[in-house]
């Protein structure tokens, strides 16, 4: 048994699923606002009519701080998960569960509750924008995922009652995810691990997995790091890889075991557009995501990248730009550029295949050799160029002059060759590790709910 936390939207059933749970399970039942009520001696609705809603808020923190983590249902308030250090309290050593249900059932829920409006719309208006608003944090900070709109509380409690003791996935799931991990090209010990996570005698059927989707991917340092910062937040999470050059099949296998989430690397970046029910505003205009959270049937997209490239440059606003690829990772780049308000170019070697990303962010496209005429600011090399035991610079060296800045967006090795040649030549130059660093924070919170600061990140993998 572990300590079981329902989050979600009022009127999904949070309390009533809660209670008849707890009785299910015999152990206490917390509802983080009527704990609140307890310690204020006045409803939520009095407080916030009397407070407001900061005021509220933090009452709320101190209630959620002051939760023990023993075995208990917890239900709490709809907005509690958009505060991160919430989420962080809530989910140390607990299965936290999202409950869902659409906006008309929402309504013939609470019409006639008390409760504070938070927009002064119209009922049916307000819960249709704080779900749109809240949807993202809510599908984050969930373990498991269940639409209550049509299942009344005590099937509800039912669902969660046998996801606890059995999982989402069978042992025949597990056997055949973990077969189709060792066909790939991940390493012998990692698959022992997949193994005995999902299939030995003791398994634990709510560890949840994450993996990076690539091929190739064994460069990767996102399973050291995802792995250490779920052990730091007590998270029954394991992250692994899938390097395997047929994404649909990736897909295929993941959903087998109810995977939760996965980090997308090259060269599916764009092709995971093909397998995303729901994609964040980002996604759909860069046209790539290297983000999928899976949530009850869902996949939703998301794209980190492009904070991971804007945040090391935010200082050089209104520079100009040379961005050398023609993939997803470009494509990032550009769009972070441009959240800049910078003259963007896109160089490559074979300009038909950069055409979509010209007319999706009406930029130039060159070929290599208008390299020399160019005068960036701003050099990003977004080829995989230079990774690994790649000796190449993907510009030629003798055209970097001292000044620009030079951000290669490979991460293994740290030195690349453009970096030391930039180096040699001048030019202020930020490394792959620098962008990883970053879109793994906001990735991680994709994740998880967790908000992560770089420098912690930073600790682990650099």
């Amino acid at each position: 048994m572990v300590r079981i936390v329902l989050t979600g939207f009022r009127g999904t059933g949070k309390t009533r699923v809660g209670e008849l749970l707890a009785h299910m399970l015999n152990v206490p039942f917390f509802d983080t606002d009527a704990l609140i009520e307890k310690r204020a001696g006045m409803t939520v609705y009095e407080i916030f009519q009397k407070y407001g809603e900061e005021y509220f808020r933090k009452k709320e923190c101190d209630a959620i701080a002051s939760l023990d983590l023993t075995d208990s249902v917890v239900s709490t308030g709809g907005g509690a998960i958009m505060n991160p250090s919430n989420v962080a309290a809530l989910r140390k050593g607990s299965v936290m569960f999202l409950l869902t249900a659409d906006d008309r059932t929402i309504e013939q829920r609470i019409a006639r509750t008390e409760r504070p409006s938070l927009t002064r719309l119209p009922l049916r208006d307000e819960i249709h924008e704080l779900q749109a608003i809240r949807r993202p944090f809510y599908i984050a900070a969930a373990d498991f995922c269940i639409n209550t709109s049509r299942k009344d509380a005590n099937e509800t409690a039912m669902v969660i009652r046998h996801t606890v003791a059995e999982g989402t996935s069978s042992l025949k799931d597990g056997t055949g995810f973990v077969s189709f991990a060792r066909r790939t090209t991940i390493a012998r010990e990692e698959a022992d691990i997949l193994e005995q996570i999902l299939l030995s005698p003791g398994r634990d059927p709510l560890t949840r997995i994450y993996a990076v989707a690539g091929n190739p991917c064994s460069h990767s340092l996102s399973p050291v790091l995802f792995n250490r910062l779920f052990s730091q937040y007590r998270l029954n999470s394991h992250y692994t890889r899938l390097c395997w050059p047929d994404f649909g099949e990736i897909i295929r296998e993941a959903k087998k075991i109810d995977v939760r989430g996965l980090s997308v690397t090259i060269p599916f970046k764009s092709e995971a557009l093909a397998f995303i029910d729901e994609a964040d505003e980002h996604t759909e205009a860069i046209g790539a995501s290297n983000t999928l959270v899976m949530c009850e049937g869902t996949t939703f997209g998301f794209n980190t990248d492009w904070t991971g490239i804007r945040e090391p440059l935010s200082h050089l606003k209104g520079s100009s730009a040379a961005v050398i690829g023609a993939g997803g990772a470009a494509a990032a780049a550009v769009y972070a550029l441009q959240s800049l308000d910078m003259d963007v170019t896109i160089f490559t070697r074979t300009p038909a295949k950069a055409q979509g990303l010209s007319t999706r962010f009406s930029v130039p496209v060159k070929p290599m050799p208008g390299f020399a005429e160019a005068k960036p600011d701003i050099v990003i090399n977004a080829t995989p160029v230079g990774m690994g035991s790649d000796m190449r610079s993907p510009v030629d060296t003798s055209l970097l002059k001292a000044g620009m800045t030079v951000f290669d967006l490979v991460y293994t090795p740290s030195e690349t060759p453009l970096l030391i040649a930039a180096r040699k030549a001048g030019c202020i130059t930020i490394p792959g590790a620098e962008m990883f660093v970053r879109q793994a924070c906001a990735q991680f919170r994709c994740f998880t709910g967790i908000e992560v600061t770089p420098a912690i990140v930073r600790g682990y993998v650099i």
